[in-house]
Parts: structure tokens; C-alpha cells; sequence
């Protein structure tokens, strides 16, 4: 009896050394999968700050709250576990899912350059169609559209992520998953709310600044922001195309032949063999958006 317990305490301790020494690779796993999720999160940042847009400053902060913690319970609760039962029970599906996912992305990113170039895709709506609604109702539609749009985002993060720790033990999935979504959803949500404060910081600046650098200062902020916003706008397009782009090209065994090519010949190179790959992969998601659009626009149309 004492020998089978010494022994079964010999298991405990050898599997929790073992969990440990797994555990410490973690850390490595979470930083590659940031990495390879970075374009999806400078979008999400760049889409989150126009949901603010127009509603009391006082209710910002509040509202960046709200989407940040209903898109932190979706990566936990919700797509964390989907992607673990899926990826144990059908790990066939993760790819199509994340190319799916690729397309929804470049479809996204085709309309922002649509727009930006020659206009937008649907013409002006009439002020007497619009329904009159009261400020509390439209900011509970604004966080709506903006949990609607952060879970497409988080499902494409969560999924990649689980890509990442896929042939890991099922101990390091759980880890990096939770550090991952806890991780993504501070940083973006963090940032925006920065984002959408700064112009407030930068009237209190030139309004109460002690001296004269100092209200400077805060004028040169307020000015600054819509330009930091715009460009903002611009960078989050360019890594729409350029992570939907990736995604769907690494799923198609020839296109990501053609893609490994690209690198090896520029390894010599390393800074232009990554905007050879990105800039290669943002033209190719423009153009799965350029198709995805058509389908959509051709399916409107037959179901009219």
C-alpha cells in the first residue's frame, strides 16, 4: 500500500515537472503568436476608435469599456474553447475556418479602398429615413456593431492562435490562448481608449497649461489626432488585405510554395523579403476582395 502511493506521488511529481518545463515555453509562444496576429490587432485598433465617434466624451471611456470586456468574455468563453474542441475533434476544419476568415478580411479591405478611391459603395441615405433614436439607444447600437465586428477579428486571432499550438501539449494551448486573449484584448482596447482621449488631453493642455510650451503642446495634439486617426484608418486597411491575403495564401498549397520562394530569394535581405511577402500578399487580398465583393453583390441580386 505504501509503495503504491510513494509511486503514484513519484507520477504526480515527475507530471507536474514535466508541466512546468512546458509551462516555461509559454512566454516564446505567446510573443511568435502576437507576431503572426499583429496585423489583425493594428485593424481592430484602427476600427474600434470610429465607434465613438459623435457620442457625450464623457460616455468614451465607459463604451471602449463595454466592447473590450464583451470581446474579452467571446475570446475566453466562447472562441478559446470552440477552436480547442474543434481542433481536437475536426483539425481538418481550422484552415478553411481561417480562410474564411482570410476573405471576410479582404472583402473588408477592398471596400475601405473602394471607398477611399472612387466612393462608396452605397449612395446617400435620405435625413427622413433615418429613425430618431435616443442617445443611450444609439450607443448600445454602437457597441453592438462593434462587438459584431471585434468577434470576426477575435475568432481570426483566437484561430490563429490555436494554429500556433496546435501539436503542444493541451496544458500549453490552454495557456497561450487565455495569455493571448487577455494580452491582445488590454493592448487594442488600452490604445484606443489612449486614442480617443488624447484630443481631450490636449484641450486640458491649452486650456490649463501653466505655460506657454505647455498649451502649445496641447494645441499641437489637438491638431494632430484627426491626421494620427486618418492614417490610422490607411494602416489598418493595408493590414486587412496584407493578413486576409496571407491567411488565404498559406491555405492554398501553391500559393504558399510561391510565397516560401519569395522569402528564400530575398533571405539575403531580410527587410525587403518582408515587404516583398506583405506587399505581395495585400495585392492578392485586394484582388479576393475585388471577388468576394462581385459573389456578394451577384447573391444580392438573385435574392432580389
Amino acid at each position: 500500500m505504501a509503495s503504491g502511493l510513494v509511486a503514484l506521488l513519484d507520477d504526480i511529481s515527475a507530471l507536474v515537472k514535466v508541466s512546468a518545463a512546458s509551462l516555461d515555453d509559454v512566454p516564446a509562444q505567446v510573443a511568435k503568436t502576437t507576431g503572426k496576429v499583429s496585423g489583425i490587432v493594428i485593424d481592430d485598433t484602427a476600427v474600434t476608435p470610429k465607434y465613438v465617434v459623435g457620442l457625450d466624451p464623457s460616455r468614451e471611456l465607459s463604451i471602449i469599456y463595454q466592447i473590450a470586456r464583451k470581446s474579452l468574455f467571446n475570446k475566453l468563453v466562447l472562441l478559446s474553447p470552440a477552436a480547442l474542441v474543434l481542433g481536437y475533434f475536426a483539425p481538418w476544419a481550422i484552415t478553411p475556418i481561417l480562410m474564411l476568415g482570410g476573405a471576410y478580411l479582404c472583402f473588408e479591405g477592398y471596400e475601405k479602398v473602394h471607398e477611399l478611391f472612387i466612393g462608396p459603395t452605397h449612395g446617400p441615405v435620405a435625413a427622413e429615413a433615418l429613425p430618431v433614436i435616443t442617445p443611450q439607444e444609439l450607443e448600445q447600437q454602437r457597441v453592438a456593431g462593434a462587438v459584431r465586428t471585434d468577434i470576426i477579428l477575435s475568432a481570426e486571432i483566437m484561430a490563429i492562435a490555436y494554429s500556433q499550438v496546435a501539436d503542444q501539449p493541451i496544458v500549453n494551448q490552454i495557456a497561450v490562448m487565455v495569455a493571448v486573449a487577455v494580452f491582445i484584448t488590454v493592448a487594442v482596447y488600452g490604445f484606443v481608449a489612449l486614442i480617443v482621449k488624447a484630443d481631450d488631453f490636449g484641450v486640458h493642455l491649452a486650456q490649463t497649461g501653466n505655460h506657454a510650451t505647455t498649451q502649445q503642446l496641447g494645441r499641437g495634439i489637438v491638431r494632430f489626432m484627426p491626421h494620427f486617426l486618418k492614417i490610422l484608418s490607411y494602416v489598418g486597411t493595408a493590414a486587412m488585405l496584407w493578413v486576409g491575403g496571407e491567411i488565404i495564401a498559406h491555405g492554398i498549397p501553391f500559393t504558399a510554395h510561391l510565397l516560401h520562394e519569395l522569402e528564400v530569394s530575398l533571405a539575403h535581405l531580410p527587410i525587403l523579403a518582408w515587404l516583398a511577402k506583405a506587399l505581395s500578399c495585400a495585392i492578392g487580398g485586394l484582388f479576393v476582395g475585388f471577388v468576394v465583393e462581385k459573389l456578394v453583390g451577384l447573391v444580392k441580386k438573385l435574392r432580389s
